[in-house]
């Protein structure tokens, strides 16, 4: 096992590894930029490491500091977290190089799954699910990109290669509108990504967004962990996580995560990842994977008793998977609400110091978050500040707790995004269960 890991992130997150850690005897190093110098997770850590000044692209996103911080404090390995350079497989190999253990996956395998047509190839492959699209990249050929979408059918959805976080994405309803969706996608998609390539696939009106959690080791041991309801999203970006999903029979559930196992031993697949689908009419169709811990991984820990966080180090580690897949029990459900420093209907960032910080607490809650009353809110970075979790025997206890757990959180001196949590979680369709990824957008639109 490791004596000592560097933690190349922020926020939550970077508090959320620090704990697992700590409990399993590691030493941690912190890099943190300067807007972060008095952060908890800093404050707490064995060593930390100023890598540069507030902007990501100088700190959080600074390779070669990232990799002095390792060499100079002796870390062994680099633990990624979740967004800035935890897909980027140009920092994994330079990681890899440079002597350390990233903390994920292999390099070449987080370069496959960046790549969404390579990615959706892999999946065709190994018999998961897609949705029907174009047989790579787009051509250049206006002619043979129409014949593409008449065979597809309208509506249909322009997408980047290189894309991710909701970026480099165009519906499109009718032919008239295609070229020039093709063109302003590809003109998107090099200047986000330095890659203009865009294929196509059939867009799906009214989806849910269902993802399956895998961990595999070394050795090819592999489990499914259950599935996560993401559908609740605005941008697409989620805004409230569940697991299990509502009303989808377990059946289908386990055949698709079968699937998923299948395909990461095929690719021989190591450490934490996800499988994204959308979900309509009783199918599946995967979309992309994710090669990192989520955001929404405590909502699987809840219901499964699994440490995520701890089960990615020990197979960084070499170490092999401890249990099996008749092993992993599914009991209860949990929830997550993201609680965001924003305007709740406009979603406008309100960066800006709390004045006043009362998370709530109780039986099945729980609470993963960075801030303090006197905490500052950075504008510098993504504007979630904490991460509100409820667990019950049952969904509708989980809800019930998860609206008393609302009722008592207060956060003040910035906007807050709690009062859209408190409408949702009152709302007749969302307490049904079973809301597309369109739903919130259409709900918010009715009220301008």
């Amino acid at each position: 096992m490791f004596e000592k890991i560097l933690i190349a992130n922020r926020g939550e997150i970077a508090l959320r590894i620090q704990r697992a850690c700590r409990e399993m005897g590691i030493k941690t190093v912190v890099v943190h930029s300067e807007a972060d110098c008095d952060a908890k997770y800093v404050r707490l850590a064995d060593e930390s490491v100023c890598i540069g000044p507030a902007s990501s692209r100088d700190s959080y996103l600074n390779m070669p500091a990232i990799i002095s911080a390792a060499e100079v404090t002796d870390a062994e390995a680099i633990h990624p977290g979740y967004g800035f350079l935890s897909e980027n497989a140009d920092f994994a190999e330079r990681v890899e190089k440079s002597g350390f253990v990233f903390i994920g996956p292999r390099s070449e395998t987080i370069r496959q799954m960046g790549d969404k047509i390579c990615a959706k190839k892999m999946m065709i492959e190994a018999g998961v699910p897609v949705v029907p699209g174009s047989d790579g990249v787009l051509p250049e050929d206006s002619q043979e990109i129409l014949n593409i979408a008449r065979k597809i059918g309208y509506p249909v959805i322009i997408k980047a290669s290189a894309g991710g976080g909701g970026r480099g994405m165009r519906v499109v309803y009718t032919e008239a509108a295609l070229l020039n969706a093709v063109a302003m996608t590809r003109s998107e998609a090099e200047t986000a990504f330095n890659n203009r390539d865009v294929y196509i696939e059939k867009f799906l009106e009214n989806p849910r967004h269902i993802e399956i959690q895998i961990l595999s080791d070394k050795m090819r041991n592999t489990v499914w962990l259950g599935e996560r309801d993401c559908s609740m999203q605005r941008r697409h970006q989620k805004v409230i996580e569940e697991a299990p999903s509502p009303n989808i029979p377990r059946k289908l559930i386990e055949r698709i995560g079968d699937r998923c196992i299948d395909a990461c031993k095929r690719m021989n697949y190591r450490g934490a990842g996800t499988f994204e689908f959308l979900f309509e009419n009783g199918e599946f169709y995967f979309i992309e994977m994710n090669t990192r811990i989520q955001v929404e991984h405590t909502v699987t820990e809840l219901i499964t008793g699994i440490d995520l966080v701890q089960e990615q180090i020990r197979i960084a580690a070499g170490e092999k998977l401890r249990f099996r897949q008749r092993d992993v029990s599914i009991k209860g459900h949990a929830i997550e609400c993201r609680i965001n420093a924003e305007d709740p209907f406009n979603f406008t960032p309100s960066p800006g110091q709390i004045t006043n910080w009362h998370v709530a607490g109780g039986p099945g809650v729980r609470v993963d978050s960075h801030v303090f009353s006197g905490y500052f809110v950075s504008p510098y970075y993504d504007s979630m500040i904490a991460k509100l979790i409820t667990y019950g025997d049952t969904r509708e206890q989980s809800l019930s707790r998860m609206r008393v757990a609302l009722s008592e959180m207060v956060v003040e001196g910035i906007s807050t995004n709690i009062s859209l949590h408190r409408e949702l979680l009152q709302d007749a369709r969302f307490i049904e269960g079973g809301t597309s990824i369109h739903y919130l957008e259409q709900k918010i639109s009715q009220r301008i």
